[in-house]
């Protein structure tokens, strides 16, 4: 393990690692060679998902299920991922093959919130589900309380404005793809027959969805 993640494990997450090729492997990209982050990342996302769950169960005793839900994905969105890691000082540390590096992968919002997931499976593995839960709910707390009303999706507000006016579904498409294999960018045109459209890029075509949503939610509200 490189002295700066020794000490990023140590400084940030409080925790001397038993394995420290786990967390070496936490933060090494799938440029660099097979044994990525890759496996840690699907565990970690499992840990994230279930103490955002049960923080939120404890938080809101009296919400529906329906805005849980609204503010469960707004937490786990890899934007959210990405803003924490950001601010934990991780991008540095990535370890990205020779053009990935050269690309900027190491600011990606995928990239960069992967390995946040990813540190989240080792830190399961090494000390359990209650210390990496609890890891998860200090980090997430300013997220947790910046939470008032319970947030709506832009999509499903999209949709909302839709039917409220008597129109069709929004319908997306995916109108470009630039950016290398690693860190591509996609741009995804909404629109609504009778009311109009709207088009934005992200890192996934997800991301891309959500921000045409809620640019062409911008116009019409």
């Amino acid at each position: 393990m490189s002295d700066d993640v020794a000490r990023f494990v140590a400084d940030r997450l409080g925790h001397s690692p038993c394995d420290r090729r786990l967390f070496e492997r936490a933060f090494t990209h799938g440029s660099v060679g097979p044994d990525s982050y890759e496996r840690l990342e699907f565990l970690g996302d499992r840990v994230l998902g279930l103490a955002i769950a049960a923080a939120l169960f404890e938080r809101y005793p009296s919400e529906p299920e329906g805005k849980l839900s609204r503010r469960y994905n707004d937490l786990v969105a890899r934007e959210t991922c990405a803003e924490v890691g950001r601010e934990l000082g991780l991008p540095p540390l990535i370890r990205l093959g020779k053009q990935a590096r050269e690309d900027g992968a190491n600011q990606s919002d995928n990239v960069v919130g992967d390995v946040v997931e990813a540190v989240i499976g080792a830190m399961f593995l090494e000390v359990g589900f209650q210390a990496a839960s609890r890891f998860v709910v200090e980090t997430w707390t300013p997220y947790l309380d910046g939470q008032g009303r319970a947030p709506k999706h832009p999509k499903s507000a999209l949709q909302e404005l839709a039917a409220a006016r008597g129109c069709k579904n929004p319908d997306y498409e995916v109108v470009g793809r630039t950016g290398v294999h690693h860190a591509p960018r996609f741009e995804v045109r909404v629109s609504i027959p009778g009311i109009g459209e709207a088009s934005a890029d992200g890192s996934s075509k997800q991301e891309a969805e959500t921000a045409a949503a809620a640019a062409l939610l911008s116009k019409l509200q």
